[in-house]
Formats: structure tokens, sequence, C-alpha cells
């Protein structure tokens, strides 16, 4: 079972919100030669993730801009604007919220972890592999923003919960101290 902080549920939140503010903030969706942004973020329960992951060579977050979240998440969006579009891999961030600097490539997953994982059809590299990745222990929950469509997607334990982009813009959830993914989740598939 994946390990349970207070403050996880809030960073997952904060990062979704963050991705569909990058989502809807791109105007170009239906403009088939268009590049959307594209974000892949992993909340991890240790920094040290070198058994599933290598440094993504010169990409990284900008950590002058944005380090700790909640407390710099304006400066975040900016931040993630600027990797959306010029870079690529996975944002690695601590469940105390700390935005590391080197972004990643994940490997795959031996294929017992990936066993309990369903794929959608729609799901593109990025997404197998927070799907994947979701499924080991250090890993708390991963977010992505497709390129393609502008989908916003929660992977935990293997399960996912995504909002297309004509679903984004919801409320925000009253503040809780327990994680928003878990028990309570529902099962993977589109909504």
């Amino acid at each position: 079972m994946q390990a349970n902080f207070a403050t996880v549920g809030n960073l997952v939140d904060l990062l979704t919100y963050l991705a569909e503010e990058i989502s809807a903030g791109f105007d170009q969706w239906d403009d088939r030669y268009a590049k959307g942004p594209s974000l892949y973020f992993l909340v991890v329960s240790e920094v040290r993730i070198d058994a599933f992951a290598d440094p993504l060579g010169s990409n990284r977050w900008p950590v002058e801009t944005a380090r700790i979240l909640p407390e710099e998440f304006t400066a975040a969006v900016e931040a993630a604007s600027e990797v959306a579009f010029d870079r690529d891999g996975a944002v690695v961030v601590a469940a105390d919220g700390t935005v590391q600097e080197q972004m990643v490539r994940v490997r795959s997953a031996p294929d017992e972890t990936t066993a309990r994982a369903t794929y959608a059809d729609w799901m593109s590299a990025k997404h197998l592999s927070a799907l994947e990745v979701s499924t080991r222990t250090e890993v708390l929950a991963a977010v992505t923003l497709s390129e393609e469509d502008g989908r916003v997607t929660v992977f935990n334990d293997g399960q996912y919960e995504n909002r297309r982009r004509d679903e984004l813009g919801g409320r925000w959830p009253a503040a809780d101290p327990a994680p928003s993914i878990g028990a309570d989740h529902q099962p993977a598939g589109e909504r």
C-alpha cells in the first residue's frame, strides 16, 4: 500500500489545477498544426528515484522561478508554462511540495508491477508511463496534461481519473488535509 501523507491530496490538487490552468490558457487546441502544452508531474515519497527514473539531459524545472508548492503557486504556473512548451520529461515533486530541478525519464515498469493497471485507448506514451509508475510504492501520484487534447489526468496506484478539456475548470475542493485520491477513488476509466 502506498504511503499516505497529510498534504499529498492538497499537493495533487494544486498540480491538477496548475495543469488545468495551462490547458485552459492555450487557445489553439483545434489547430491540428499547433503543438499543445504537455506536462507530467510525479509526486514522490522520497526524492531518491533512481530505481525507476533517469535524468533527462538538460531538461530542467526553473527552480529560480518556483521551487516550493503551495507557497509559490502563482510563480509555478509561470514555470509550468515554460516547461509545458519547451521541455520533455517528468517533473519530480517531493511530498512536502519541493519541486526538483532535474526532470526525468521514467523507465518501464516490470510486467508484474503493471498487471493491475488498465490502459485506455486514448493514452499516449506519457500517460502509459504515468499509469505504470503510479503503481510503485515510492510514487504517491502522477499528474499529466495531454498535448493532443488538453486532457488532465491524475494517476494513483494503477488507476486514473481524468477530465477532458471541456470538463476543466470545476470548483476547487474544500480545504481537506486528507488525500483526494485513495479509498474513495472511483474505478479507472473515463469520466
